[in-house]
């Protein structure tokens, strides 16, 4: 299972490609960015798609209907119990109540009214062609199932009020017919999922991103970012070692550029656009992105636990031969500093054996600076001392940092002088 938790899929992913209309489109959304696909032809598949309403942009751009009718007709054809009045039609007609009467004419005048809409301004438009072979038919499932209605037909009579019992026994019937042969449920499903890719795809126009390409080895991101960042500094990163080791003093930016790098790659790895103006991410089968370190009060974890159990976890996954993208934020710093620098140093070593995995491992431990093979590099986020003062650029580079901002922190806050009167 993945451990993705620290992505904060719903409260801080979902808003960037969240242009939904009702409840249901919004829970396919999320459905999809909880989902990495299982293949990179699955990945590219996605990225066709998106890439089809992308093409379609002019039409679908202002995407839109009454949310009221939506909701009305989905619980009309979902939840009510829709009588098939073809079987009573002289019943119907001689003795179903005003209301009853009413009731159907109002609940299939918004069918009509939503469906015509849909239909002509939207579906019956699209360049089909556009969108790859496989998602052509989930496209045409739903022109199918709207073309049952005959709506430019019914949808002249609603505007002319013209809506008569016979027409009210037909649509019935029909209805009837489509539930019956399973196509309600099938075309909900293929329009909230159609939604869905549109509202992403919005996500992505508005953002920018672009689409990686899958390759065998290595990632290399260019002008990368943290999508929620309003200013974001952009940094370039590109490397083919299996265990990357980032250092670099606090607050110079070292969460925030793991979090742009595991979105980049978790966002690949859901067929979508990432954060970046070119990239290139191998195939992973398997994400542990684990930053914003935490105890776990319900199993009773402390810090230091629950990063060895988090490890035990990934590692369980590489050795049955996954393919595994996994994070680790200030790895061990939960322990004193001399366990947790030979545990960091087993761990470095070790994870440099599963040559079909990623690992990104954050370090405040200067010792780990010698720590390092032919699969293994080292990274920091720069920070240059001016006057003294520590300037923050949020630039990668390669290497090692020696800055101790800590001690200059300390002493500019005057807690030197305080503690020493």
């Amino acid at each position: 299972m993945n451990n993705v938790q620290d992505l904060n899929i719903e409260k801080e992913v979902l808003p960037l490609f969240d242009h939904s209309l009702n409840t249901f489109s919004k829970k396919q959304i999320l459905k999809i960015l909880e989902t990495p696909l299982a293949s990179t032809f699955e990945i590219l598949e996605r990225q066709n798609i998106l890439k089809g309403f992308t093409a379609n942009n002019k039409i679908l751009r202002e995407y839109s209907y009454t949310i009221l009718y939506l909701n009305e007709v989905h619980f009309f054809l979902n939840d009510a119990k829709i009588e098939d009045l073809s079987q009573r039609k002289f019943r119907y007609r001689l003795f179903a109540s005003k209301k009853e009467k009413t009731s159907y004419r109002s609940k299939l005048n918004q069918l009509i009214l939503l469906f015509h809409r849909l239909e002509s301004k939207y579906f019956v438009r699209l360049d089909i062609k556009q969108f790859p072979e496989g998602y052509r038919s989930n496209i045409g499932r739903i022109l199918q199932f709207l073309s049952n209605f005959e709506l430019k037909k019914y949808e002249n009579l609603v505007r002319e009020n013209r809506l008569k019992d016979k027409h009210i026994i037909d649509l019935t019937g029909k209805i009837s017919e489509l539930k019956g042969r399973g196509m309600i449920s099938t075309f909900w499903r293929e329009l909230f999922r159609f939604e869905a890719y549109l509202s992403i795809n919005l996500g992505i126009l508005k953002h920018g991103f672009i689409f990686p390409s899958i390759n065998e080895k290595g990632i290399k991101l260019l002008e990368f970012y943290h999508p929620l960042i309003a200013k974001p500094v952009k940094n370039n990163f590109e490397t083919t070692s299996n265990v990357m080791v980032l250092n670099g003093p606090n607050m110079s930016g070292k969460s925030t550029f793991l979090k742009a790098v595991g979105l980049c790659m978790y966002f690949g790895h859901l067929g979508l656009g990432i954060p970046a103006s070119a990239g290139e991410i191998p195939f992973c089968d398997h994400f542990s992105i684990h930053i914003n370190r935490r105890d776990d009060i319900l199993k009773g974890y402390s810090h230091f636990m629950t990063e060895v159990m988090n490890l035990k976890n990934v590692l369980e996954n590489a050795s049955k031969g996954k393919r595994c993208f996994a994070v680790f934020d200030e790895l061990f710093s939960g322990t004193n500093v001399e366990d947790g620098f030979e545990i960091c140093k087993t761990t470095i070593n070790g994870l440099s054996k599963y040559d079909n995995s990623y690992f990104i491992l954050s370090t405040h431990i200067q010792q780990l600076k010698n720590v390092s093979n032919e699969k293994v590099s080292n990274y920091y986020i720069d920070c240059e001392l001016i006057e003294g003062k520590p300037e923050f650029t949020y630039k990668l580079k390669k290497g090692w940092s020696d800055i101790k901002v800590g001690r200059i922190l300390f002493d500019r806050e005057g807690l030197n002088k305080m503690l020493n009167p």
